[in-house]
């Protein structure tokens, strides 16, 4: 009961904050905008580049946790598209946005902080791996599908260069490649450099989980239920469960590693989600019923599983 209460309640208690700073009016929607692009631009980027950077590259290139990780997310991927596909019989876009909201777990916005929350900073280096993978893989994935399926006239060149400019501005990958970069040339952060970067990314953990309690205001519930319902158990249940028969079989690694890659897998639906549905306007109310319905659900599935774990 250790994980509940020292681990679960602080980390969902500033997400239930946040959500009802803004539910009962004491922030607007302007302020949620304001702390979301704080969190996204100048808090989380730090917290991505000072833990890699100063973390041997061995690991952070630990081979067998990002196979677990992503090898369950393309499982889990695979499996959602087939059930889009036969099932709920999507077209190309809206299936972009179906398979990336059963796979893309909220591992900057509630990941990081709930990892330096569990296992202190040593611990967060698991969630900034996974964070790096599934923006370079799922978010890049589906955004190269979304403007492929719409592109008209621009060879598939075209859309790769279109695509990799996409990814290449975004600030929660570039930070942790940058750092990759530093952890294997062996270069040191100057002192100065350091004091501000560790200052700016002691400001995640917070900001990050009250933006996220802040966002889920605007979100709704309206959607199909039948695939919302889906969707939080192909995210919440599926995921985890395929990600854990991987590292008890396939990828042995020490607990810290495999337990964070079960936890990471089993986090709600990332709030980037509904950003690129209303970003294309497709799939919008699913994903944002998904959103809110996964988010409020992990509370009770993250803590069975931190328990579990004797976090």
């Amino acid at each position: 009961m250790d994980a509940l209460v020292n681990v679960a309640i602080p980390v969902f208690g500033i997400v239930l904050t946040g959500y009802l700073a803004g539910r009962w009016g004491v922030l607007g929607p302007e302020s949620a905008q304001a702390l979301n692009r704080f969190v996204y631009y100048f808090a989380l980027p730090p917290v991505l580049f000072v833990f890699t950077a100063r973390a041997p590259i061995a690991s952070v290139l630990y081979w067998p946790f990002i196979a677990a990780f992503v090898g369950g997310s393309v499982i889990t991927l695979l499996l959602a598209l087939l059930a889009g596909r036969l099932w709920f019989r999507h077209e190309r876009e809206r299936l972009s946005l179906h398979v990336l909201t059963a796979v893309f777990s909220n591992t900057a916005y509630m990941g990081i902080p709930l990892f330096l929350t569990a296992f202190g900073p040593d611990g967060a280096l698991p969630a900034i791996i996974a964070t790096t993978c599934a923006f370079t893989l799922l978010v890049g994935g589906t955004i190269a599908s979304l403007e492929a399926a719409r592109a008209v006239g621009p060879s598939f060149a075209q859309i790769v260069v279109q695509v990799s400019r996409v990814l290449v501005r975004n600030p929660l990958l570039v930070s942790p490649f940058l750092g990759i970069a530093c952890s294997w040339a062996g270069l040191p952060i100057p002192k100065a450099a350091g004091n501000f970067l560790d200052l700016m990314a002691a400001s995640a953990g917070p900001a990050a989980l009250f933006a996220l309690g802040l966002s889920l205001v605007s979100q709704n519930l309206k959607g199909d239920v039948g695939e919302v319902g889906f969707l939080v158990f192909m995210k919440l249940v599926v995921h985890p469960f395929v990600t854990w028969v991987l590292v008890r079989t396939v990828f042995p690694m020490p607990p810290l590693w495999s337990e964070a890659a079960v936890i990471l897998a089993a986090l709600p639906v990332g709030a980037l989600v509904f950003v690129i549905a209303q970003q294309y306007d497709v799939f919008v109310q699913r994903a944002s019923a998904a959103i809110v319905t996964s988010t409020a659900l992990s509370v009770a599935t993250i803590s069975v599983l931190l328990i579990w774990f004797k976090t």
